[in-house]
């Protein structure tokens, strides 16, 4: 249930040979088996590290001077306004591209979102300066950051839909299928969404308390609706779920 986005491929155009030059553009537009993991590792300046659950990868305000692709786990984006509300805007998973606000902007930009490990992550990155130089020798990264702010879009759309409930009982539900489409993996009892999840991670991520969620959840497993076996959550029936707070 996890999307994949295909990848793109960087060449480094021959010099001086023209006919060298048409051929490895040609491979370039022809070769669908590199993925965007694989693209960036080849960038100038790429690095890996490993984030905690709940330490933060960059703040509003820092420079956007990387760009990054989830290698494995969960990462968070929000809004923090001015009244100290911090607003979840969207729950990624692996594959996902993220921190891309100097590439559309074309000019050194500061981060509006606050970006947060949602479990333990994997990241790779790179700088805006060598995404920008693959763009400009590959037509097809492009298509492909566009593919990728599009997926970023119905994220965000979905995370919207889902804080809109103002009973926070729907909202959890809505939350929790959220995670079933993005994070499940289906077996014969249900549907595992395979992240282990904490009360409170939940709460921050849906604007509630840690308490309150915890008695919620509570009333979901004495439903049937659920069972959570260390941290991780299965839903029995998505549709009974959805249906019992439609």
């Amino acid at each position: 249930m996890v999307t994949s986005y295909r990848g793109f491929t960087r060449f480094n155009q021959p010099k001086n040979n023209p006919s060298q030059a048409t051929t490895a553009n040609a491979s370039s537009v022809q070769s669908p088996d590199k993925t965007l993991l694989d693209v960036i590792r080849t960038l100038d300046g790429v690095s890996t590290e490993i984030i905690d659950r709940s330490k933060t990868i960059f703040f509003p305000g820092d420079p956007a001077e990387r760009v990054y692709l989830i290698r494995r786990g969960a990462v968070r984006l929000s809004r923090v306004y001015e009244t100290g509300e911090e607003i979840t805007v969207a729950l990624l998973r692996e594959n996902s591209l993220f921190g891309v606000l100097s590439l559309l902007t074309g000019h050194r930009s500061d981060r509006f979102y606050h970006s947060v490990a949602f479990t333990r992550v994997e990241l790779v990155s790179a700088p805006a300066t060598s995404v920008r130089n693959a763009i400009e020798q590959d037509t097809s990264v492009g298509l492909l950051l566009l593919q990728g702010l599009s997926s970023r879009v119905l994220q965000t759309e979905t995370m919207i839909e889902t804080l809109t409930h103002r009973d926070m009982s729907s909202r959890l539900a809505s939350f929790l299928l959220v995670l079933c489409r993005d994070f499940g993996v289906p077996s014969e009892r249900g549907v595992t969404i395979d992240l282990r999840l904490s009360h409170q991670s939940i709460a921050e991520a849906i604007g509630s308390t840690r308490v309150t969620i915890t008695r919620l959840l509570g009333d979901l497993k004495n439903s049937s609706l659920l069972e959570i076996e260390r941290k991780k959550i299965t839903i029995f029936d998505p549709i009974a779920l959805a249906k019992r707070f439609n």
